[in-house]
């Protein structure tokens, strides 16, 4: 007589217990805690130290600072109230009610979507919210009064983020509803911080002029350094989205890095073509571009789509930028940075109508819950006899674009009006003379040799360091002496 078959046992690691659910994935959950950090190492440390290196030397302490201010504003708002307006219950078609994201019961339910915590989704979509404010930044760097700055995050967070992001990414959003594509943010990052970063930058005004002439990044190896952190990671940024480490999530991160190459190399053989030179900051600004312009369709697109879209968002931004720029007195006129509306709105509006020429069904599939029938590319609607359904996705994609525009044009001016009832937009005259001593008291690169240095940066009233001691033995001065 045999013996009964024993039971099946599960692995030790995979039996659920209290700190973990049966509903939860731990790769799933392990990959989203790794995305949402690199995503987050793009804005802290990366586009601090891109901005601090591209900017003049007076600039470079404050413009690293502005990034890193947003993302510890962004973080305390997001949980307080940001997360809720944004995900959480509907208040209205185009945002979520108020509320605080903090109680345990919450953080350690399951999240909307993916098999994740609330406590994961929160962190992920918080890192999302505060790059898209650091960008914001890249169009005022070099004149925005700090203090304006520091009111302006938590307004424009709360009354133009949040009502992008409930829209198009929740479930229940008017125009998640109507199957709009924007698979990682070409829409409620790239575009709305390009429209609202060129709008700000209307209404803090210009640099000073012997600045909008010449502003030389006062360290180019240090900005390569910032756009290498932000290229890898958007590994995170366009491979999280899928909340689950599958094939779509593969995809997207092949396609990222494809359309990244690719658009760099255009936007350098233009510039060999056109200006005889090989341009490192330009070869920034072409992988920004193809990296913006992949964003809306990382997932959603085949390998060769993406290398399309390279060649477009490595040219099409390139000669707004070089070419219509000049031509436009509204573009001439405004102070924008950092070149936030060429890199950003125009890449992400290119993005999101490429995403509804070339989204393909199968992959749509892999990524949007049903119906899924409603998302399907235009060349793919000729190809399977869906054209109306694909004119209808460009149709959709067009709504998506002026929605975002319209909503921050119209949002970030009247912060800025509201800010500028309080504190100046702008910096004195005075200050913008001298940049960051006058601004922080403190100066990027303090040299021994250097005699404007400030009493701030020596720490006055401190005991003199061993450093400074050896210095003033060499010189045989006083405390004065050391810079």
């Amino acid at each position: 007589m045999g013996s009964a078959p024993s039971p099946f046992v599960l692995p030790a690691n995979l039996i659920p217990d209290e700190a973990n659910p049966a509903w939860m994935s731990k790769g799933d959950n392990a990959w989203q805690l790794t995305a949402a950090t690199l995503v987050g190492l793009q804005s802290v440390p990366g586009l601090m130290i891109l901005y601090g290196g591209g900017v003049k030397k007076k600039w470079a302490v404050n413009s690293a600072f502005m990034a890193f201010y947003a993302f510890a504003c962004v973080l305390v708002c997001w949980v307080l109230w940001g997360y809720k307006m944004s995900f959480g219950h509907k208040m209205l078609p185009f945002w979520g009610r108020i509320n605080v994201s903090l109680e345990q019961d919450f953080l350690l339910a399951q999240a909307f979507s993916g098999m994740l915590p609330n406590a994961t989704m929160v962190y992920f979509q918080f890192v999302f919210a505060a790059i898209t404010l650091i960008l914001i930044a890249g169009a005022l760097l070099g004149r925005m009064n700090f203090i304006a700055w520091m009111m302006f995050v938590p307004l424009w967070l709360t009354f133009s983020y949040t009502f992008g992001a409930f829209s198009i990414w929740y479930p229940g959003g008017f125009l998640a509803r109507k199957g709009l594509m924007d698979y990682s943010g070409g829409y409620v990052i790239h575009l709305s911080s390009g429209v609202a970063g060129f709008t700000a930058a209307f209404w803090v005004g210009p640099r000073l002029s012997k600045d909008r002439e010449r502003f030389p990044p006062n360290n180019i190896l240090l900005m390569l350094a910032g756009a290498g952190l932000l290229w890898m990671g958007w590994t995170g940024f366009n491979g999280g989205d899928p909340y689950a480490v599958n094939i779509d999530a593969s995809l997207a991160v092949i396609n990222t890095h494809i359309c990244t190459a690719t658009s760099l190399l255009t936007w350098l053989v233009l510039d060999l073509i056109f200006f005889g030179k090989a341009s490192a900051i330009g070869a920034v600004q072409g992988m920004i571009t193809g990296l913006v312009c992949i964003t809306p369709a990382a997932g959603l697109v085949q390998g060769w789509a993406a290398i399309i879209m390279g060649l477009c968002s490595g040219s099409i931004p390139w000669f707004s930028m070089m070419v219509v720029h000049k031509k436009l007195e509204l573009l001439q006129k405004v102070d924008d940075t950092m070149a936030v509306f060429h890199t950003h709105a125009v890449a992400g509006s290119l993005g999101g109508i490429l995403t509804g020429l070339f989204a393909e069904p199968r992959l749509n599939r892999l990524f949007y819950p049903p119906p899924t029938d409603m998302y399907i590319g235009l060349f793919y609607g000729f190809q399977t006899g869906r054209v109306h359904a694909g004119f209808r996705q460009i149709g959709v994609q067009l709504l998506g674009i002026v929605f975002i525009v319209t909503l921050n044009v119209v949002a970030t001016s009247l912060i800025c009006l509201a800010v500028r009832f309080v504190v100046p937009l702008r910096m004195s005259e005075e200050d913008m003379e001298i940049g960051d001593e006058a601004v922080h008291g403190e100066a990027a690169y303090v040299l021994w040799e250097d005699d404007k240095a400030t009493n701030a940066v020596l720490g006055e009233g401190s005991a003199p360091s061993d450093t400074e001691m050896t210095a003033t033995k060499r010189r045989g001065g006083g405390r004065a002496g050391v810079v």
